[in-house]
């Protein structure tokens, strides 16, 4: 991977920086906002990994700025910022993750890792296709063998998370975090109850569903 780091305290970005080049990736680093999205802007990167408080520019704006001129790159977003709302307005921004400090090198760089396989599915024309199943993301609508799904916004964002992955194990967790905004296990089976829905609008055969249960897991779809 290519990744681009911003960060301004120097620890954390060295910390981040080794990790991420002992691993054999390319990594960029900035220091502030500004310089962080000039390199966004000027050169192409699997994912940017981005503090939210930044001298200059901070990087809820970058990333605002960056979205403003159709650059979908990845982006995860570093804080200590940690209460529900203030992840939400992360999300909100335009950002694709979000992980609080203090954090696992481990846990980022799996993200970082997932992020990077999502920059894989996105296309030009924010199209997203699983066999015969396609989904505009701008329009907001989805096709079955070219007729027209009609799906809630829940089942809408669900399915667009699916498709972001396709072909990779996506955990409940990730789920409940990227499609209900929830940063804890309600304890309900509120993605059992959307699965099942999803399932009879998409699938032509019940017997062989695009969505596989991955028991212990989570969700995959196929092709």
């Amino acid at each position: 991977m290519k990744i681009l780091i911003v960060e301004d305290d120097s620890e954390t970005l060295a910390f981040i920086k080794k990790g991420f080049e002992q691993d054999g990736n390319l990594v960029d680093a900035a220091t502030n906002g500004e310089d962080g999205l000039l390199m966004a802007t000027t050169s192409d990167y699997d994912v940017i990994i981005l503090d939210r408080m930044l001298p200059r520019i901070d990087g809820l704006s970058v990333v605002r700025t960056l979205r403003a001129n159709d650059n979908n790159t990845p982006i995860l977003i570093l804080s200590a910022m940690s209460e529900v709302d203030q992840r939400v307005e992360g999300l909100e921004a335009g950002c694709d993750d979000y992980l609080v400090k203090p954090f696992a090198y481990s846990e980022l760089k799996a993200r970082a890792i997932i992020l990077s396989k999502r920059k894989d599915n996105r296309i030009t024309s924010n199209e997203l296709t699983v066999g015969k199943l396609k989904l505009d993301q701008r329009k907001r609508q989805v096709f079955l063998d070219g007729s027209e799904i009609v799906l809630k916004p829940r089942e809408f964002k669900l399915l667009e998370y699916l498709m972001l992955h396709s072909g990779q194990v996506v955990t409940r967790t990730m789920l409940l975090e990227h499609v209900w905004d929830y940063h804890f296990d309600p304890q309900t089976n509120i993605i059992d109850v959307h699965i099942s829905r999803l399932r009879t609008k998409i699938d032509r055969d019940p017997l062989n569903s695009m969505i596989e249960t991955v028991r212990g897991a989570g969700y995959r779809i196929n092709e």
